[in-house]
């Protein structure tokens, strides 16, 4: 009796690996790594997984779209998650034009309309967020659902201290790519990560050719006026930032009203998606959840 009780356990722990096996790839099968054509002729990579209502993921600086492993991996069991690589980021061609936040924001709509999108979430970190404003200057936001930004650098203008570190920025990129981006991604999190993730990270960064990186920055700075795209801004928008992003949200409270929803993440680093995932990942749920129909 007890041998048959010994075997019949391990059967039942056998299937029980063997099923979890077979979910895991189930799962890793969902994804999908995909191109399309932009209509200046660039490769851009995309990541594609479940079904339902769509968000669209575009990471910051001279980060790649699985950056966002975290939430493709939870929103998709309940929407249809795209996470996309910028051009000259990731998987996307590296051309040696259209680094500006206009072209950038033309590709993420080209790419909403490649897929035929309804009224699509879209999450922007950092630089993205930047980026997304320009998306709402040149498109609207008829075909929006909402915007989400994340830990961007938003204001009217750069105060002398930031712009003199921004240049020492692209300065310290050309002179040492591999040192440079190591210390910013290590920067990125307050969080504990292992080093396995981190050099993935700093890997993904060094891709992305140093004047390329150098005039991304560039033209971040650059931008001095907002103002239109906050003025064609008319669906709801969250900003998820850390405590050293206080003056951006202040400054978008003043631009956005009542259309803007505040997330402070005190505790966590710049990339606060990814030092704290159940959270972050709470908050866009809700958000998208309570937006108008």
């Amino acid at each position: 009796m007890k041998k048959n009780a010994t075997t019949t356990f391990a059967v039942i722990v056998l299937c029980l690996v063997w099923a979890s096996g077979v979910a895991a790839q189930s799962t890793a099968a969902t994804t999908k790594s995909d191109f399309f054509k932009t209509s200046d002729g660039i490769r851009i990579h995309y990541l594609e997984a479940g079904s339902g209502q769509a968000i669209v993921f575009i990471p910051g600086w001279t980060m790649p779209a699985w950056i966002w492993q975290k939430q493709i991996d939870e929103f998709s069991k309940r929407y249809h998650v795209i996470a996309v690589d910028p051009r000259s980021q990731g998987e996307s061609d590296q051309p040696t034009y259209g680094h500006m936040p206009e072209t950038r924001s033309r590709d993420y709509k080209e790419l909403v309309d490649h897929l035929a999108l309804k009224q699509p979430v879209l999450v922007g970190w950092s630089m993205a967020c930047a980026e997304l404003v320009k998306y709402a200057e040149q498109f609207g936001t008829d075909n929006v659902g909402g915007m989400v930004l994340v830990d961007g650098l938003l204001a009217d203008k750069l105060s002398p201290e930031m712009f003199a570190f921004a240049s020492g920025w692209m300065n310290q990129l050309q002179r040492d790519r591999q040192k440079q981006a190591d210390g910013f991604v290590r920067s990125m999190y307050k969080k504990p990560q292992t080093e396995e993730y981190l050099k993935r990270v700093i890997d993904a960064s060094t891709q992305v050719p140093a004047d390329a990186a150098a005039i991304l920055i560039y033209n971040m700075i650059a931008v001095k006026d907002l103002s239109t795209g906050f003025a064609r801004m008319n669906r709801p928008v969250l900003f998820a930032y850390q405590p050293d992003s206080q003056a951006t949200a202040d400054f978008l409270k003043s631009k956005l009203g009542d259309k803007l929803r505040l997330e402070r993440f005190d505790g966590d680093g710049h990339a606060l998606f990814v030092d704290d995932p159940e959270k972050f990942n709470g908050v866009v749920e809700e958000f998208i959840h309570n937006l108008p129909k």
